[in-house]
């Protein structure tokens, strides 16, 4: 917000410079656009890289895990901090704060604190498709059904090409004996992407009253805690343009 308050008092200022230059007022619009939009973008760009940056140290952080459970749980909660002491960034720039919203609900669900997840996913960002599916996942644990489809249905429109999104819906559906419903979501999923051999095999199996097997999406899979793996430990995925522990 901060941003687009001093982007806009920079292109008023060059407007009012040339209007006091002797030429019109429209003259100065044109100039006074450019401005402000590149002062915008550098600015913009200024707040997300000091976002990428904390976000690369909570990365850091957590991929230091050790098996011992109470050092997992003090880098868990070191992290979220990290991530609340960047929260005043979102007053500089917009989707910022939702976007750390999604990452500390993230760090949350994958530590088994779901109530705390589900209070940071709520402001989060809905273009955060995975943090969304990490939503669902837990609105499904909840029994809370109709939430859990809401919820899958922002990833899948914001994560449309990313066939994770698809398959764990469709898993969640066939959980709760809704087989017709996980059939028409694999479908969708086919649809918006023809060429992805992991759902034309899964819509297949569903056909043909074959099991969905996950195993293609893992460790991915994972990590929204529908189903545990081998090693029972946290696992964390490279960083990305905007969120970080999950690249859209």
């Amino acid at each position: 917000m901060i941003n687009l308050v001093l982007s806009l008092a920079a292109g008023l200022v060059v407007v009012v410079l040339v209007k006091l230059a002797g030429f019109g007022l429209l003259a100065g619009i044109i100039p006074g656009t450019i401005v402000f939009l590149a002062i915008l973008v550098v600015l913009g760009r200024r707040s997300f890289t000091q976002l990428q940056a904390v976000v690369q140290a909570v990365q850091a952080e957590l991929s230091s895990m050790t098996p011992n459970k109470k050092e997992q749980l003090a880098k868990a909660d070191k992290a979220v901090k990290m991530l609340e002491a960047a929260l005043p960034l979102g007053k500089w720039q917009f989707l910022v704060e939702g976007e750390i919203h999604g990452q500390i609900g993230m760090i949350k669900h994958l530590f088994k604190d779901s109530d705390g997840a589900l209070a940071a996913f709520k402001k989060a960002s809905g273009r955060n498709y995975f943090a969304k599916a990490m939503q669902a996942a837990i609105y499904f644990q909840k029994k809370d059904f109709g939430a859990m489809a809401e919820s899958f249905e922002a990833a899948v429109k914001h994560g449309n090409k990313e066939s994770l999104m698809w398959a764990a819906y469709a898993w969640c559906l066939i959980q709760n004996k809704q087989d017709d419903k996980a059939l028409k979501v694999l479908s969708r999923g086919v649809e918006a992407n023809p060429s992805d051999e992991k759902l034309k095999k899964a819509l297949s199996a569903l056909q043909n009253d074959k099991r969905l097997k996950m195993s293609p999406w893992e460790p991915m899979w994972w990590q929204l805690g529908l189903e545990n793996p081998p090693m029972q430990q946290p696992q964390f995925a490279g960083g990305g343009r905007r969120r970080g522990f999950m690249r859209r």
